[in-house]
């Protein structure tokens, strides 16, 4: 067989040189997965050169060194670029499936109809990859049967006419069979697409310890990838090779097989660093009470850590069970989240869609995820992966949980984790009193709930809690009496300072005529109520807590020294739809405010600069800016998964299907990009405030980004969507 080497084995150089002067035959060393050199001894060398100088023709008669050229659908080639049209086209999702089937036992050729079968039903499912349990071709349970050579016979045909069957089939698909070579078993996993298998890969890990004990049967992966032949054909097999669509070039396909996932270093670790995206598991893993829970909880972590998707496909039902039982337990997860999952002892297909972009935007993101990109040999086939359609939960409203008593602990830690970042501020200030703005709106509200929590925890009198209603030309009597029953409720302390005369001194002083309800009339109301704020602190030893709220930042709807300023912002990395949600927490646990709690959740949201009609809230904040739960969903999918606006739009119409319709969402995504573009300049001198969530705008966290930067090509991109 060839002797393939990987570059870094170059290390042991007195090794390979001892190796070469011993041998007649050549050293394929690889780089990167692809051929780089060949090492050969003075005498190869010179016959080399002999035959060369004897062939009428090189180009006819050249001789073939590399191993890796053959066969010609198993050679590798250089890297290519990670973006294709075709990854923008399928909007980075791939449609994988687990199948599950009843495994006759030493019954090879009705497992190859059961699988055909299966894969007939994928591509049904429009299924772009599709893995099976551990050993199907067999079953898993074979165990001394395994040596016999009329099962490995019936295994060899097999592959044979799964290959047949597969031509002009374009699903990706993986079934576990042993293979025999020099004279040893291996438990491995056959991919197969399109007419011919793509390569093999071995069982790194053989669980020999507890109920099994298949290293009486097979042996583990070695280190190397070899070449070997069946059926007159010759196939990469080793652990060390991805499967690369050459069509979507991001999805980088590893497999690994069962115990390979519960080792302390797993393959597809490795494999992962060196580029691969998605991950297929082969198992056969036996259910006893309570390890489907820890299973899970490894997929899903597994597929976190690595930053990459994860299909686990086990054995069911038809297995034996002499001494053990399976129940075909199969987990598709992405990233840390669980997808999709088969109840036990269901048999049949599930699928997912992988979002391979989110996989690569976030390994972009993680500088703890190092590429090491030089020990795997590339596989390529040829797939084209067109946007399936979603069957995947992509909720609404991402900040919040769809169950609002399922989300309840996670709201109170929210809290919690507010009033510990404001306690600490007000200890190291040494702050007496902490001074809120109280307008009725939902921010500020959220903003004393967190300071009357931090001063339970201070064990500090509520009275030093002091609460100004700062009532100008656009207040309306529904929320000043929200505001004021509030904090008399409660128990803080109350002052009322009415800022309309205030405002139009000044107002007269710059020569602006009151008649004008332009931006200049609304600021120099936000202006007037900040200075009193922060003033009143300074003149009582005090702290004044901002009320800004994370979309607001995103949209740049606050006033520039104005409710953009603060001593300390608690409401900074809470998106509105949460502000919401945790006012609603309070008001689920405090009876004493709860009503009021409930109305102020229930009143439109409006910074009420501009004059009232009949008492009523004229100026809403959604007329201008659009409804917060699409700019909460912008802001996640454009911060949290750096979307492009195409896929923010595709993703937005399937959430909000038979809520909003696509021009619809399109135009406030327009607004939003407009907005988040041309108020930078206040988000990079914003406040202190404490991160909560996986979202964040601070400056000296973040978010980085220039104050002038064009958003000009973004919002053509918007509009030839």
């Amino acid at each position: 067989m060839p002797n393939i080497k990987p570059i870094t084995e170059l290390r042991n150089a007195t090794k390979l040189s001892k190796e070469i002067s011993e041998s007649n035959e050549p050293i394929f060393i690889t780089k990167n997965g692809n051929l780089d050199f060949i090492m050969l001894n003075e005498q190869t060398y010179k016959d080399l050169l002999n035959q060369k100088e004897n062939n009428s023709s090189a180009n006819e008669n050249h001789v073939v060194l590399s191993p890796l050229a053959k066969p010609k659908e198993n050679k590798t080639y250089s890297n290519i670029d990670c973006y294709t049209k075709n990854s923008n086209e399928n909007m980075g999702f791939v449609k994988v499936g687990c199948a599950t089937f009843k495994v006759d036992i030493g019954n090879v050729r009705t497992n190859v109809e059961l699988i055909k079968k299966e894969v007939d039903n994928a591509l049904q499912n429009d299924v772009n990859i599709l893995v099976f349990p551990e050993l199907c071709l067999t079953g898993y349970t074979c165990n001394d049967i395994f040596y016999y050579p009329h099962l490995l016979d019936e295994v060899i045909n097999a592959l044979k006419e799964l290959e047949t069957y597969s031509s002009n089939k374009d699903i990706f698909f993986v079934v576990g069979a042993p293979i025999a070579y020099n004279s040893c078993l291996y438990n491995c996993a056959i991919a197969i697409h399109n007419g011919s298998i793509k390569g093999i890969v071995p069982k790194k890990y053989l669980p020999n310890y507890g109920e099994f004990y298949e290293k009486r049967q097979f042996e583990e992966a070695f280190e190397d990838n070899v070449i070997i032949s069946l059926n007159n054909k010759e196939y990469l097999f080793g652990t060390k090779q991805l499967f690369v669509n050459k069509s979507f070039p991001d999805l980088k396909i590893c497999i690994e097989i069962c115990e390979d996932v519960w080792a302390p270093e797993t393959p597809s670790t490795r494999a992962c660093l060196n580029g691969a995206t998605l991950v297929l598991n082969l198992s056969a893993s036996n259910e006893v009470v309570g390890k489907c829970d820890y299973r899970r909880d490894l997929v899903k972590a597994t597929s976190g850590r690595l930053i990459c998707g994860y299909v686990y496909c086990s054995a069911g039902e038809g297995e034996s069970t002499t001494d053990l039982i399976f129940s075909g337990h199969n987990l598709i997860a992405e990233n840390g989240s669980l997808l999709k999952e088969s109840s036990l002892f269901d048999l049949g297909l599930i699928t997912s869609e992988i979002d391979i972009e989110n996989i690569i935007n976030q390994r972009r993101k993680n500088t703890s995820f190092k590429n090491i990109n030089n020990e795997y040999q590339y596989v390529y086939f040829n797939q084209n992966i067109r946007c399936p359609k979603l069957t995947r939960y992509y909720p609404s409203n991402p900040f919040v949980l769809p169950d609002f008593e399922n989300g309840l602990e996670r709201y109170r830690l929210i809290l919690k984790m507010q009033a510990m970042g404001l306690k600490k501020r007000m200890e190291i200030t040494k702050s007496s009193i902490a001074v809120v703005g109280l307008s009725g709106g939902l921010d500020s509200t959220l903003a004393l709930l967190v300071t009357s929590e931090t001063f339970k925890l201070m064990n500090k009198d509520p009275k030093d809690i002091v609460c100004i209603t700062l009532p100008c030309f656009g207040t309306s009597s529904r929320t000043k009496r929200n505001a004021t029953d509030l904090a008399t409720r409660l128990g803080f302390t109350l002052k009322e300072i009415n800022i309309s005369e205030a405002v139009k001194i000044h107002l007269k002083d710059i020569g602006h005529d009151e008649n004008n309800l332009n931006t200049g009339f609304e600021n120099a109301q936000a202006r007037e109520r900040t200075q009193i704020l922060m003033d009143y602190a300074n003149d009582h030893n005090g702290i004044m807590v901002g009320t800004g709220d994370l979309s607001e930042l995103c949209l740049g709807w606050t006033t520039y020294n104005g409710d953009h300023m603060s001593m300390y912002g608690v409401n900074a990395s809470i998106p509105k739809t949460l502000v919401r949600e945790l006012v609603r927490t309070y008001a689920y646990d405090n009876e004493v405010c709860a009503s009021i709690l409930l109305d102020i959740i229930d009143t439109p949201i409006s910074p009420e600069l501009l004059p009232p009609k009949d008492d009523k809230i004229t100026q809403k904040t959604e007329d201008s800016v659009g409804p917060y739960e699409l700019n909460d969903f912008f802001i996640y999918h454009f911060l949290r998964r750096s979307f492009s606006p195409k896929k923010i739009l595709f993703l937005a119409e399937y959430a909000y299907k038979g809520i909003y319709d696509r021009e619809f969402i399109k135009k406030w995504l327009k607004n939003f990009y407009r907005r988040f573009y041309m108020n930078q300049f206040k988000r990079s001198c914003i406040p202190d405030g404490v991160k909560v969530g996986t979202v964040s705008i601070s400056p000296r966290g973040d978010w980085r980004m220039p104050s002038d930067m064009s958003s000009k090509e973004i919002l053509e991109e918007i509009d030839n969507l």
